[in-house]
């Protein structure tokens, strides 16, 4: 019998004969046991890992010719006689494959031989030997439908084979049919993948499948792709509990209930590599000659694969479109999923058979999450929508998580754009008119009213939610309310604008009037001018002329200090002024004076500035409006500094606005109080920098910058980083200087971006000698 022609077993049988070894014998001389050996011989194991054939080389005492035929025998014995599904037959489609790098480097990564497990297989004749040196990895990959699984599954099989000589397998388990395999019909589908003969099976019955199944990957290195599972109880009886097999399970489904495996999530392609992948299905001089249009198809694809490929193979087989044509088609958001389709294949194929295995309740819940305006929703603000309490509610939510129709992030729960129009689609076709009315305006409801609450916070003699209300968010700090306004914000923006739209101008008042000092927490916005000009139109439609000053006041404010436009602030602080004078109130007469007196100092108008600040004084003297008096010498102070350069007198009334904080006490709400302080603590140290005294110019400052982060205010600490910095490279302290732009530039989204643009500016220029 030639080498070409001997099953490893016969080979084995015979090679220990012509030595005249028992088994018995030839398992104490080798160390691998007498069941392997005998299995091995008879056939009822397929080809043993390289370790053992040396190991059984070495206790028969072969020589080089002998040996290389025993190896001959386990290499060929390793290909499978019947191969239904191996590496060979994976379907085409990975070739242009585009991006996954950090997946696939993690992969790389879990592909290397691991030590054994202490507690596997101790029936494992290569585990009794020794010569067993891994232990099985899975590896669960979940995605959105169209994220491209099973197309990175195969991309890393094909990269990760040569690590895997027992073999490479895909078993597609179908778990978006109405009735995917039973795990016994897919066991048996691998058995027969590896080499086990049908008698064997038969003779084994069906109850003996799962330990064969689990003996035979015992002592096999392969590669196990189970793609497109069902539920974890279709995968569990496949894992391998021993060997060093790895599985690669994909699903849409995160499969949690599975232990003790490596989840590896699938989102959206960069933004480049959506463009390569494009440029790889319409070729290169297309790509080439639109880049801008090609870059519009990847991001109205969402970077999602499935819509990337099936636009460039619509693009690829139309070569007579453009690729503006094609992206002048997409940009139609209720043409857009439509749009999406290319032969047999559409996006929304994909989407239909996650939806269709939703339970009733989250598939309502999950049309209606096509009504949340913002881009994220939090699961008590989505509880809105469908009557449920939170704890429903939430999980419900996670129920979509889990079946990979909804991101989420923290408590925060996000629909894929492409999945929004999906939802939106499904929503109009499934669900009356009146009923979804309802659910938006509960939500919207519910967001407002919360709003008020959370905004309270920060209003003088309101603070903390009274005991009677009973919400659904957790606002028992002003740190809670502030985060809750901040994450709801573009969806109780957008339940402001119905409520205005609708005709309820008494609520949109109500809203922007509790949000007033709260603005001055969140200065960088950028909606503040909308909030309070809104307000200020449905006041005016009250026909109340102090409601109409106060949001026009607060109008002013927003123009002045969020978008830095004093001269277009001062007709809005003048309508404020007759309004406040038509009602006969004293405070907004004053808040009027305080806002036109800032934005003509700003304008560099120094009389008009100071007779205004002048009025706003004794206005809120006369009033006696403590907080209004604040801000009023805070202006005036400013005046005396920039406009009359009076630097000492400006000290002298910021010093005294500290004196007034210090004996107004706990008469002050604290986050107004800190805000005061740190403007009076900041125009000390400017004043003193005017004067050249960089070091007390740098205490001031820096007490007021801290003072900011302590109090999180981080618009104001933006604003006051940039002098703090100038004031020390004034003072000749550069280090100190530049690691302040740093910190200024470090601060985010929520900083002035002016004074983000000055620190960068600053740090781009020359270091000083």
């Amino acid at each position: 019998m030639s080498a070409e022609e001997a099953t490893f077993g016969a080979l084995l049988r015979e090679l220990r004969l012509a030595k005249s070894l028992t088994i018995e014998a030839l398992a104490e001389a080798s160390g691998v046991s007498v069941r392997g050996i005998g299995d091995l011989e008879r056939g009822r194991r397929a080809a043993p890992q390289r370790r053992t054939v040396a190991a059984l080389a070495d206790g028969l005492g072969l020589d080089d010719t002998e040996r290389e035929r025993l190896l001959a025998a386990a290499r060929a014995g390793r290909t499978p006689g019947y191969s239904p599904v191996g590496v060979r037959s994976f379907p085409r489609g990975v070739e242009d494959f585009v991006g996954r790098a950090d997946e696939l480097t993690l992969l790389d990564t879990l592909a290397a031989p691991r030590a054994p497990d202490p507690a596997g297989d101790r029936d494992d004749p290569e585990a009794a030997s020794g010569t067993a040196d891994t232990c099985p990895v899975v590896v669960a990959i979940h995605g959105a439908p169209g994220a491209g699984k099973t197309t990175f599954a195969l991309r890393a099989a094909r990269r990760l084979a040569g690590r895997f000589p027992d073999g490479q397998f895909l078993v597609d388990l179908r778990g978006t049919d109405d009735s995917p395999p039973a795990p016994s019909e897919l066991m048996v589908r691998v058995l027969k993948a590896l080499g086990v003969p049908n008698r064997d099976l038969a003779k084994a019955g069906a109850q003996a499948h799962p330990a064969v199944y689990r003996q035979i990957l015992a002592d096999r290195r392969c590669l196990l792709v189970l793609d497109n599972a069902h539920d974890e109880a279709q995968v569990r009886p496949l894992l391998p509990s021993s060997g060093g097999t790895l599985v690669l399970v994909t699903s849409r489904r995160m499969l949690t209930g599975l232990d003790g495996v490596h989840r590896l999530p699938l989102g959206r392609l960069e933004p480049a590599e959506s463009a390569a992948f494009l440029a790889s299905l319409v070729g290169a001089e297309r790509a080439t000659a639109e880049p801008d249009a090609l870059e519009e198809v990847a991001r109205l694809c969402a970077h999602l694969p499935l819509a990337l490929r099936v636009a460039g193979n619509w693009l690829a087989t139309r070569t007579g479109w453009s690729v503006r044509r094609l992206a002048d088609r997409l940009a139609h958001e209720e043409r857009r999923l439509d749009a999406l389709s290319a032969g047999d294949v559409r996006v929304t194929s994909a989407f239909d058979l996650s939806y269709r295995r939703l339970t009733p309740t989250a598939a309502r819940l999950y049309r209606r999450l096509a009504l949340v305006p913002g881009p994220d929703v939090g699961a008590a603000c989505a509880a809105r929508l469908t009557g449920q309490d939170l704890y429903d509610a939430e999980d419900t939510l996670e129920e979509l998580v889990e079946a990979g129709l909804l991101g989420s992030t923290g408590d925060r729960y996000r629909l894929h754009d492409l999945l929004a129009l999906y939802c939106r689609g499904r929503l109009t076709a499934e669900e009356r008119d009146e009923d979804v009315d309802a659910a938006r305006r509960a939500m919207f409801r519910w967001l407002l009213e919360t709003a008020v609450v959370a905004g309270r916070w920060y209003e003088p003699d309101h603070g903390s939610p009274p005991s009677s209300w009973q919400g659904a968010v957790d606002l028992s700090s002003a740190d809670k309310a502030r985060e809750w306004l901040q994450v709801e914000a573009a969806n109780w923006l957008a339940a402001l604008r119905f409520a205005a739209a609708d005709g309820d101008h008494a609520t949109v008042v109500e809203v922007a009037e509790s949000l007033h000092w709260f603005s001055d927490q969140w200065i960088f916005w950028g909606h503040w001018p909308e909030v309070f000009g809104t307000a200020a139109r449905s006041a005016e439609a009250l026909g109340d002329p102090l409601l109409l000053a106060t949001h026009l006041n607060y109008q002013a404010w927003s123009l002045l200090m969020c978008e830095g436009r004093p001269g277009d602030s001062l007709p809005h602080s003048a309508r404020a002024l007759d309004a406040a004078r038509r009602a006969g109130d004293l405070v907004q007469q004053a808040w009027a004076h305080q806002y036109a007196g800032w934005a003509h100092r700003v304008l560099g108008e120094s009389g008009p500035a100071g007779e205004h600040v002048t009025e706003a004084i004794a206005l809120f003297e006369a009033a006696g409006d403590l907080y209004g008096m604040f801000q009023a010498l805070l202006g005036h102070a400013m005046e005396l500094r920039d406009a009359v350069h009076e630097y000492e007198a400006a000290i002298t009334v910021f010093q005294q606005v500290l004196t007034l904080l210090d004996e107004a006490g706990d008469r002050v709400q604290p986050h107004i109080g800190a805000f005061t302080r740190v403007n009076a603590l900041a125009g000390i140290g400017g004043a003193h920098g005017r004067l050249g005294r960089w070091d007390e110019a740098a205490e001031y400052l820096r007490a007021s910058v801290e003072l900011c982060r302590k109090d999180g205010n981080v618009a104001a600490e933006s604003r006051y980083l940039i002098p703090l910095g100038d004031v020390l490279l004034e003072g000749g302290r550069t280090a100190e200087a530049r690691d302040v732009f740093r910190r200024c530039i470090a601060l985010g989204p929520d900083a002035d971006p002016h004074r983000v643009a000055q620190a960068r500016s600053r740090l781009a220029g020359p270091e000083p000698n």
